[in-house]
């Protein structure tokens, strides 16, 4: 059977003030649709795998927040991670959650917080994805088409084709965000693309690939062989997931292992990470400017994006490039090109001002 894993549990900082520990982005409804991002994303993935087999990892403190927005998720469903350690951990529990239900499945694994503007192309690619998966028992991960030479996104270097599925090419590297010039040859070689952080393999590979190069994380999970699927599981995780290592499948798992291979992909994708980049996917009026679910009256003000609460304005003059937010207790006027310290800042904010603020 296949199955889809999606990591639901960061916080989004890079969005603040309008993403929040107490909400974050993916739980937000951006666009005015009535949908959040997660609820987006399970929606684009429900006509490959039935809900049933859809698992969403998370921090505990999200837990009803999903279930409010996915009703018929099964609640069991919902795997809660005591601790926050990044993508390999959670990956490698939710891989052993689904070898228990079924250890020949495949699964793709998704974030909660992307945007896709051709879903219909998505869901081909990740079809011709597990096809490959299942047929070699190669580790696969999304390489999207780069659009520009974008500072904040990760690339994935591109080898020889596969000759049986010519959309699929070996990986010769990673390399996580790169400096405009680095990004400028990068693109101009035709040899790289984003890295998605979208992946597919068979649990079994996934599993192999822990033992044989995250050993110490892969016995931390196999201990609970027998628990998994069952009340205990959750106790067992408890105690266990703490001690896992902090670290990202990228650098556990995919940058190691030598049966690492990339698909090709062009389905208007957005990491929807930063204010950046919802500018840059946003209607613009005749100055450049985004208003976002707000009301603005903007003088003499280009290339900017401004948000609110509703039932407030924004009365601005004077600003090129800069990000105006008002969430709750918190507003920020902040040059958009300066938006890769944010997450600094909402660190300085919590020092200074106390967790209310973050």
């Amino acid at each position: 059977m296949r199955y889809c894993v999606i990591m639901c549990g960061g916080i989004g900082s890079r969005f603040w003030p309008v993403s929040r520990q107490e909400k974050p982005k993916q739980f937000l409804d951006f666009f005015g649709t009535g949908r959040s991002l997660l609820q987006m994303t399970v929606d684009r993935i429900l006509p490959l795998v039935n809900m049933s087999r859809i698992l969403l990892v998370t921090n505990r403190q999200y837990a009803d927040m999903i279930a409010e927005q996915l009703p018929d998720l099964p609640r069991g469903n919902i795997l809660c991670e005591p601790a926050r350690r990044n993508t390999a951990p959670c990956i490698c529990w939710a891989a052993n959650h689904i070898k228990a239900l079924d250890p020949d499945a495949s699964m793709v694994v998704l974030a909660s917080d992307h945007l896709i503007m051709r879903e219909e192309q998505f869901r081909d690619d990740i079809r011709e994805g597990l096809e490959y998966v299942e047929a070699t028992g190669n580790l696969l991960t999304l390489g999207v088409k780069p659009t520009c030479p974008h500072t904040g996104y990760g690339y994935i270097q591109t080898g020889a084709f596969c000759e049986d599925f010519p959309a699929v090419r070996r990986v010769k590297s990673f390399t996580e965000k790169p400096d405009l010039e680095m990004a400028k040859l990068f693109v101009s070689s035709g040899e790289f693309y984003w890295n998605s952080g979208m992946f597919l393999w068979r649990v079994s590979s996934i599993l192999e690939a822990f033992r044989a190069h995250a050993p110490e994380m892969a016995a931390l999970f196999e201990d609970g062989a027998g628990v998994y699927g069952t009340e205990g599981e959750m106790q067992f995780i408890d105690t266990q997931f703490p001690n896992a290592n902090n670290i990202s499948i990228d650098y556990a798992i995919m940058e190691k292992a030598s049966n690492v291979y990339v698909k090709t992909v062009d389905f208007g994708w957005t990491d929807l990470g930063t204010w950046k980049a919802l500018y840059d996917i946003s209607p613009r009026n005749q100055r450049g400017n985004v208003t976002q679910n707000c009301e603005a009256l903007e003088t003499d003000c280009t290339n900017s994006v401004f948000t609110c609460d509703a039932g407030k304005i924004i009365v601005a003059s004077g600003l090129d490039g800069y990000i105006v937010a008002q969430s709750g207790n918190v507003l920020m006027v902040y040059p958009m090109e300066k938006e890769q310290q944010i997450r600094q800042v909402v660190n300085e904010v919590k020092t200074r001002f106390g967790e209310d603020f973050v």
